[in-house]
């Protein structure tokens, strides 16, 4: 378990009533911001603390991992700047009878405020600049304390939390695929390429069968049991991208899963990536070896290049 903290002055509202974080991926200028990426970092069990208005209102329970989603249309014209596509992760959020103010209870809490992306300033104000801070054991103990029998009954609660799925993607893709399909100018073949490509089948997996034999994790080559899986997702890729080969690898299903939602990724040189919030049970028994290093073999430079996109982009990767 991890613990979090919050600040949710513009999107408070939205996001403890609709269950959910969500962040840009970037900042304005495009570049990577610590406290958007730890939202790849969050996993189900993880407690995050709620900050706004110079208190903690509330305590959430992480119940999914990050994935990519659309900014919520609630937030309307709050952070009108950010990307329109960004990191979700489901939360299940309690709104604390007592809520309390860390700036009152500073000298407490001072010791343990992290020297790097802290959530709060050394004098107990908080710190516009940060949406979503790993506090370390110490000072969320600190904070429980001072909360009372409520965080410790959430703290229990989370110890016991049943992951869920993101619920995002198939929508997303879902939305995007009518769009194609209803676009005259894309012509009626190419529509259709595009649609069956989203499955990973079609012409898309003519494209990548001319570059990749068989699953690079299982070894399966019957083509039957293998889904041309896309590097670049689908739902973030041009058309053009969406049929390109080298955008492909072929994988078993299950592999094809973990490859999409970012639980694994590949380097240059062909090794395998898992990441640090991958649950390794789960993926030994999807025939992934978690206990050594495992190479998959060479890349094309076009597959390198939307490799870097996965792992810059998808894949949930950061220290633990």
């Amino acid at each position: 378990m991890r613990f979090w903290w919050v600040n949710q002055n513009q999107t408070y509202r939205h996001e403890i009533d609709g269950g959910y974080l969500w962040s840009p991926k970037k900042n304005k200028n495009q570049a990577r911001n610590q406290f958007y990426e730890n939202m790849r970092e969050v996993a189900p069990g993880d407690l995050i603390f709620s900050f706004k208005d110079t208190l903690i209102l509330a305590i959430g329970i992480a119940e999914s991992y990050c994935s990519e989603s659309p900014k919520p249309i609630e937030f309307g014209s709050a952070g009108s700047y950010w990307e329109n596509i960004g990191w979700k992760v489901r939360v299940r959020f309690t709104q604390l009878t007592k809520q309390i103010r860390p700036k009152d209870h500073i000298e407490l809490l001072r010791p343990f405020l992290p020297s790097k992306y802290s959530p709060l300033q050394a004098n107990g104000n908080g710190l516009q600049s940060v949406y979503l801070a790993s506090v370390n054991q110490s000072f969320a103990a600190a904070l429980m304390h001072l909360i009372g029998a409520e965080a410790a009954l959430l703290l229990q609660a989370a110890q016991a939390v049943d992951p869920i799925a993101a619920d995002d993607l198939d929508f997303w893709e879902g939305e995007i695929e009518n769009t194609i399909v209803q676009d005259t100018s894309i012509p009626e073949t190419e529509r259709i390429a595009l649609v069956r490509s989203r499955i990973g089948q079609g012409l898309f997996k003519d494209r990548v069968k001319k570059i990749e034999t068989h699953c690079r994790i299982t070894k399966v080559d019957n083509p039957t049991h293998l889904i041309a899986s896309h590097c670049k997702p689908w739902r973030d890729a041009t058309n053009e991208e969406r049929l390109n080969g080298e955008n492909g690898l072929l994988l078993t299903p299950t592999i094809d899963h973990l490859f999409d939602r970012g639980f694994i990724g590949f380097e240059n040189n062909g090794e395998l990536i898992i990441s640090p919030v991958a649950h390794r049970p789960s993926l030994e028994r999807m025939g992934i070896e978690t206990s050594k290093t495992v190479n998959v073999g060479t890349f094309s430079e076009g597959q390198r290049r939307f490799l870097e996109f996965h792992r810059d982009l998808v894949l949930l990767v950061a220290s633990r």
